[in-house]
């Protein structure tokens, strides 16, 4: 359920959309602001009311207001922004090319297409050649070995491991600096001997990568920004 959150009178601002979830292990209602995407979730527990509910949303109207204003801009990449790629801003540049690459502090980009979408297909193809490159390292260190690597645009992580040793990550992460893709590379390869977050899984990635935590507190405090960057041109 999407309900939406509306002030009163002729100035009043725009309308919050609020995604409702009900929830059977909930003890009380809260409210969270994805700092990936800004939206807003009000968990419910099984049996309030929903005037109850809604009536707790009205009440934090000023301050979801604020935190939404609290979230990065979203950035819209088009010929001649910066975009970091590797953990370096590039400067997008048209180029009579046929394909997307980097010269020096620039990123040539197709100037018969849109910017935005030639630059996410230049990211993709990017962060699957880096990430097929670690996961096989880190596999082998570990001897295991993984399955098939999938790529995916998630909001949520930034990156899996199922039961059959399958691999999924956010492409995104090609635009952090090297070491982040690396950490999360050998995070999710060490689950294909840990399928937990245990003292021995976390041992295992330690082994793979012994600064580990380092990348990990860049992507825990940077890695929502890199969900601001706008493609679709």
């Amino acid at each position: 359920m999407t309900a939406s959150v509306t002030g009163t009178g002729s100035g009043a601002p725009a309308a919050l959309q609020v995604a409702w979830r009900w929830s059977a292990r909930a003890r009380r209602l809260s409210l969270r602001v994805s700092r990936l995407d800004g939206k807003i979730t009000l968990t419910v527990p099984q049996g309030v009311p929903e005037r109850i509910a809604q009536a707790f949303v009205d009440e934090r109207q000023d301050w979801l207001r604020r935190a939404l204003d609290g979230l990065p801009a979203r950035c819209a990449v088009h010929a001649g922004a910066a975009l970091p790629c590797e953990g370096r801003d590039l400067i997008i540049t048209p180029a009579p090319i046929r394909h997307a690459r980097v010269e020096g502090a620039r990123l040539l980009v197709p100037q018969s297409r849109a910017a935005g979408p030639a630059v996410r297909v230049f990211l993709q193809w990017l962060a699957r050649d880096r990430l097929a490159q670690r996961v096989d390292h880190h596999a082998g260190r570990l001897g295991r070995a993984a399955g098939r690597l999938t790529l995916r645009d998630t909001r949520s992580r930034w990156g899996s491991c199922n039961a059959a040793g399958d691999l999924m990550f956010s492409w995104r992460l090609v635009m952090a600096p090297p070491a982040v893709l690396d950490y999360v590379a050998a995070h999710e390869v060490a689950h294909l001997a840990h399928m937990d977050h245990s003292p021995a899984f976390w041992a295992a990635v330690a082994r793979l990568l012994p600064d580990y935590a380092t990348p990990r507190r860049w992507l825990r405090d940077h890695g929502g920004g890199l969900h601001r960057y706008d493609f679709t041109g």
